[in-house]
C-alpha cells in the first residue's frame, strides 16, 4: 500500500529529453486532489523550464490513470487546487500551457476528470483496457475541467455530444475511432509506446516543434485561413511571428546544412 504520508502524489522524472509525470495515488485511483494537483504543476514547470526536456509523458501508476476528482477531499473541505496556483487548473494540468508537446499515457480507467486530463494532452496513447467518458450529467454535473469545452474541439460535434449528453462510457478502440485517441496498444506496451512517441517527437528541432505546437492550438478554432475576418488576432500574423523566430534561427541552418552532410543534426537546446 502506498503511504501517502511519505510518498509524493506524483513522481517526476527526466529520462533521455523526456520528463515522466507519474500519478502516484494508486490506491486512490490516482483521484486528484490538492497534493496531486500542486505536485503535477510543479512537475509541468520544471518540465517547461528545463532547456534538455523537449516532451513531457503523463500516465498513472497502478491500474487506473485517473478516476477524476477526490469526492472524500472534497466532502471533507479539501482543494482540489494546487498549492498557490488555482490558476493551473484540475490536477495542476488543464489550464497549465507549456509549449512543449504533452502526451497522456493512459493505463487504465480514465473517466471524468482522467478524460479531461487526456483531452488536455496534445497527444494520447491508450492501453487497450482503458475507458474514457464523462459521466458528469448522471450526477447533476457538467465535465467543467475542460470537457465540455475541448471535447468538441477534438472529435466530430455529434460524437462529442453523444459522448457528453449520455454520460456513457466507451473503450479505447472506440475512442481511437472517433480521433479521441492515437494509439490503442496492449496494456503492457502503453508507457513503451508513448515513450517511444514521445523520442521521434524530441528527435525535431525543439523551437520549432514549440512553435508547431503553439500555432496549431491558437489556430484550431479560427475561421478558415482564406477569411478576410479574423475577429481580434490574425493567425497569419501569429505565423510570420513564428517564421521569424524559427527561420533566423540557427536550427534553421543547421537542419538543411546536417541533411545536405548526410549526418544527424545537432538541435540548440531552448
Amino acid at each position: 500500500m502506498t503511504d501517502e504520508t511519505t510518498e509524493p502524489a506524483a513522481l517526476y522524472e527526466v529520462r533521455d529529453r523526456v520528463g515522466l509525470i507519474t500519478l502516484n495515488r494508486p490506491e486512490q485511483l490516482n483521484a486528484v486532489n490538492g497534493a496531486l494537483s500542486t505536485a503535477v504543476g510543479n512537475a509541468l514547470e520544471a518540465a517547461a523550464s528545463d532547456p534538455q526536456v523537449r516532451v513531457v509523458v503523463i500516465t498513472g501508476n497502478g491500474r487506473a490513470f485517473c478516476a477524476g476528482a477526490d469526492l472524500k477531499a472534497l466532502s471533507s473541505g479539501g482543494s482540489l487546487s494546487a498549492d498557490g496556483h488555482d490558476e493551473w487548473g484540475f490536477a495542476g494540468l488543464v489550464q497549465h500551457w507549456i509549449d512543449k508537446p504533452t502526451i497522456a499515457a493512459v493505463n487504465g480507467f480514465a473517466m471524468g476528470g482522467g478524460t479531461e486530463l487526456a483531452l488536455a494532452c496534445d497527444l494520447v496513447v491508450a492501453s487497450s483496457e482503458a475507458t474514457f467518458g464523462l459521466p458528469e450529467v448522471r450526477r447533476g454535473l457538467i465535465a467543467a475541467a475542460g470537457g465540455v469545452l475541448r471535447l468538441q474541439r477534438q472529435i466530430p460535434l455529434k460524437r462529442a455530444l453523444e459522448l457528453g449528453l449520455t454520460g456513457q462510457p466507451i473503450d479505447a478502440v472506440t475512442a481511437e475511432a472517433w480521433g479521441l485517441v492515437n494509439r490503442v496498444v496492449e496494456p503492457a506496451h502503453v508507457l513503451t509506446e508513448a515513450l517511444a512517441l514521445a523520442g521521434v517527437i524530441a528527435e525535431n528541432a525543439p523551437l520549432a516543434v514549440r512553435h508547431t505546437k503553439k500555432l496549431i492550438h491558437r489556430t484550431a478554432g479560427a475561421p478558415s485561413s482564406w477569411d478576410a475576418e479574423w475577429g481580434t488576432r490574425d493567425p497569419w500574423a501569429d505565423n510570420f511571428d513564428s517564421i521569424v523566430e524559427v527561420f533566423t534561427s540557427p536550427d534553421a541552418k543547421e537542419g538543411p546544412r546536417a541533411f545536405a552532410e548526410k549526418r544527424p543534426p545537432e538541435w540548440q537546446d531552448g
